[in-house]
C-alpha cells in the first residue's frame, strides 16, 4: 500500500466503498500490512476527554413515534378522576393549534400504572420486565422540546436543531472521543431512522457519520448491504484496494483540499477492516440461550427488538463509542388502549434485558442507556372521529413535558426526576430541555459541550448550540 494512504475512514463513504465491491473476508495479516502502511492521523483515534468521564460509551434506544409518558411512567390524579369527562382548555391561551382536540376529554392509563421497587417509580402494567429493573432506572418527567411535528421534534432530539442539517448526537461523540476499536466505526445505528439527518455527520467530517444496519430476519440476509464479496478473495481485494486509493490519492494531491475525497480515501479502509470482525459480532448464535431469552428472543413480538438490543450490547461490548436502536410504532392517534399494549409487549423485554445484560456483565457502571421518544403525548383525548367512544380514542403530540429513561454511566438509579402540573401538560419542577439532556450525555462521557465545538460558515458549532447546561441533580 502507498505510504501515503489515509488510515482511517469514514461511514458514507464506507457505503460507497462497499457499493464498489470491495467485500471479502480479510486476513489478520493483511491488516496488519495496511496499518503498517498507514500515516496520516486517525480521527477515530480514541481522543481525551475534557473530565472525568462517568461513561466511556452510550446505547441510545429511540422510541419513534412519541410514546405516552401517562399511561406509562407518569400517571395524574386530576386526569383519572375526569376520565371521559369534558373540562376546560388546560393548555391556556397560548395561541397553539390542538389538532383533532375540538374539546378536552381526559383519558385514564389503559392499565394501570404502580409504584415499582424499592424506589417506588411508576410503571405501567404493560411494562413488566421494565418494572423488573425500576431500581436501576432514572426517570426523567419533565423532559421538554420545541416542536410538535414528529420530523423536527426527532431532529432536535437527534441534532440539537430542528430545521439544519446537524451533526448527531453520535456523530459529535465520534468526533470528540473516536473509538475504541480501531477495526469498528465510532457510531452505528441498528434499524436508522427514516430521516437520515438523524444519523448523519452534517458539518463534520463524514467519518463520524452513523453506520447503519439491520436485524436479519431470515438465514442468508445480511445485516450491513455490501460489506462482503465472497467472490473476490482477500488478497485481490486489497491489491485493487491499494490501485484504487493510489488513484484516489494521487488526485487528493492534486486538489489539494477536498474532504469528500479524504472520506472515500478513509470510508475504503474501514470497510476492509470491518470485514475482520463485523460477522462475528452480529451473530446471534454464539450467545446462549439463556441469554437470548433474556432478551425476548425466540419469535414473539419481541424477537427483532430483542435481537437489535442484543447486537448493541455486542458492539458496544466490542469498542463502538454510540450504538442506536430505533423502534418504530409509538404514534397512537387513534384506539391507544388497544394498540398501546402491543407496542409495549415488543419493546419491554428488549429494553429490560439490556439492561439486566450490561449489569451482570459489569458494563452498565461505564454504558449510559437512553430511552426516549421525539416528545410525548397528551392526557387527553385526541378524538379523531368527534362520535366515538372514549374507549377508542387516542393521544395528540406533546412537546410541552414527556418522559425519558437513564440508566447506568453514572446517573442515580431509581430516581424520579421532575413534575408536571395536574393536567401533566407544564414542567412545574425539575424541567430539562433537550439542550440539558444534550449537555448531560456529553459531561457523563467526559466531554464539555461548550468545548466540543466545529469550525464551519464562519463561526464555530456545538452540538447545544448556545444553550444547555448539565443537570447536576441526577448524576450519582
Amino acid at each position: 500500500m502507498s505510504q501515503t494512504m489515509s488510515q482511517t475512514l469514514s461511514r458514507r463513504e464506507l457505503l460507497q466503498g462497499a457499493a464498489c465491491g470491495f467485500g471479502g473476508l480479510a486476513f489478520s495479516g493483511l491488516l496488519a500490512d495496511s496499518a503498517a502502511a498507514a500515516t496520516a492521523p486517525n480521527p477515530l483515534a480514541a481522543g481525551a476527554p475534557h473530565v472525568r468521564p462517568r461513561a466511556s460509551r452510550i446505547i441510545f434506544i429511540f422510541l419513534a413515534g412519541g410514546p405516552s409518558q401517562g399511561d406509562l411512567f407518569a400517571p395524574k390524579a386530576y386526569i383519572t378522576s375526569k376520565h371521559g369527562q369534558e373540562i376546560e382548555s388546560p393548555v391556556g391561551d397560548d395561541g397553539q393549534l390542538r389538532v383533532g382536540v375540538a374539546r378536552f376529554l381526559p383519558m385514564a392509563p389503559v392499565r394501570p400504572v404502580r409504584p415499582r421497587g424499592e424506589s417506588g417509580m411508576m410503571i405501567s402494567d404493560l411494562l413488566p420486565h421494565l418494572s423488573g429493573v425500576a431500581d436501576e432506572l432514572c426517570l426523567l418527567r419533565s423532559m421538554v422540546a420545541d416542536n410538535k411535528a414528529h420530523a423536527p421534534a426527532a431532529l432536535q432530539l437527534h441534532t440539537g436543531h430542528i430545521f439544519e442539517a446537524r451533526p448527531s448526537m453520535g456523530a459529535w461523540l465520534s468526533y470528540g472521543l473516536g473509538t475504541e476499536n480501531q477495526n469498528m466505526p465510532g457510531f452505528i445505528t441498528i434499524h436508522p431512522p427514516r430521516d437520515g439527518r438523524n444519523y448523519g455527520a452534517g458539518f463534520l467530517p463524514a467519518i463520524h457519520q452513523g453506520t447503519p444496519l439491520r436485524v436479519p430476519r431470515q438465514d442468508g440476509e445480511v445485516a450491513i448491504t455490501n460489506l462482503r464479496d465472497p467472490d473476490i478473495k482477500p488478497q485481490l481485494q486489497r491489491r485493487r484496494l491499494d490501485f484504487l486509493q493510489r488513484i484516489n490519492r494521487r488526485l487528493l494531491n492534486r486538489a489539494r483540499t477536498d474532504s469528500q475525497m479524504e472520506g472515500i480515501i478513509q470510508s475504503f479502509e474501514l470497510a476492509f477492516r470491518m470485514q475482520a470482525e463485523t460477522p462475528g459480532l452480529i451473530d446471534l448464535s454464539r450467545e446462549s440461550k439463556q441469554t437470548q431469552q433474556l432478551y425476548g428472543i425466540g419469535g414473539g413480538p419481541s424477537d427483532v427488538n430483542g435481537r437489535a438490543c442484543l447486537m448493541a450490547r455486542r458492539f458496544s461490548e466490542a469498542g463502538v463509542r454510540f450504538v442506536q436502536v430505533t423502534m418504530d410504532g409509538w404514534d397512537h392517534h387513534g384506539d391507544i388502549r388497544n394498540a398501546l399494549p402491543g407496542s409495549c409487549a415488543k419493546a419491554d423485554q428488549p429494553i429490560a434485558g439490556l439492561i439486566r445484560d450490561l449489569s451482570r456483565r459489569g458494563l452498565l457502571e461505564d454504558t449510559l442507556v437512553m430511552v426516549s421518544g421525539e416528545f410525548g403525548r397528551t392526557y387527553w383525548s385526541q378524538d379523531l372521529s368527534g362520535t366515538s367512544p372514549i374507549a377508542k380514542h387516542g393521544r395528540e403530540h406533546q412537546q410541552e413535558s414527556f418522559c425519558t429513561l437513564l440508566a447506568g454511566g453514572g446517573v442515580k438509579p431509581g430516581l424520579t426526576h421532575g413534575e408536571t402540573d395536574d393536567f401533566g401538560y407544564r414542567p412545574v419542577q425539575g424541567q430539562v430541555h433537550l439542550h440539558d439532556l444534550h449537555a448531560t450525555i456529553l459531561h457523563l462521557l467526559g466531554i464539555d459541550h461548550e468545548r466540543l465545538t466545529y469550525p464551519h460558515l464562519g463561526r464555530d458549532y456545538r452540538l447545544t448550540d448556545v444553550y444547555g447546561r448539565v443537570v447536576q441533580e441526577i448524576l450519582s
